[in-house]
């Protein structure tokens, strides 16, 4: 059966009322999203099994060093922000974080290099 209109909005409003007791705000994302239950809520839900399930196999240092490393590699800056408070809330410490940042933007770096070095590379194969 599918939900109403009025049960969507019940569940986003008490998605946005956790994370906004949890984190202290609501960051843009989910604001933006949450016009669209449709879109917001599987959008939280995936994001919460992602970074807070109980069932997750990594602990809760780890999960945040791989979302600022991948936030990083991205150029999110506000993600990086956002996982890195938590990272720290989790008990990282500074020289984890960095670590943790320097991966990304390494990883980033090479995926750039990747694409352009082999349009290099078949720019002058012939030569």
């Amino acid at each position: 059966m599918a939900l109403t209109k009025e049960e969507k909005e019940e569940i986003v409003q008490k998605i946005l009322n956790s994370i906004e007791a949890k984190y202290g705000n609501i960051p843009l994302v989910n604001q933006v999203l949450a016009q669209d239950p449709d879109l917001f809520i599987p959008t939280a839900n995936m994001a919460k099994a992602a970074l807070e399930s109980d069932e997750k196999k990594l602990d809760a240092k780890t999960t945040y060093l791989c979302a600022v490393a991948a936030a990083t590699g991205l150029g999110a800056q506000h993600c990086v922000a956002a996982q890195g408070r938590h990272a720290k809330e989790a008990g990282v410490t500074k020289d984890e974080l960095r670590e943790a940042m320097f991966i990304g933007s390494y990883m980033a770096m090479t995926r750039a290099q990747s694409y352009a070095f082999r349009v290099l590379e078949e720019l002058y194969k012939e030569e």
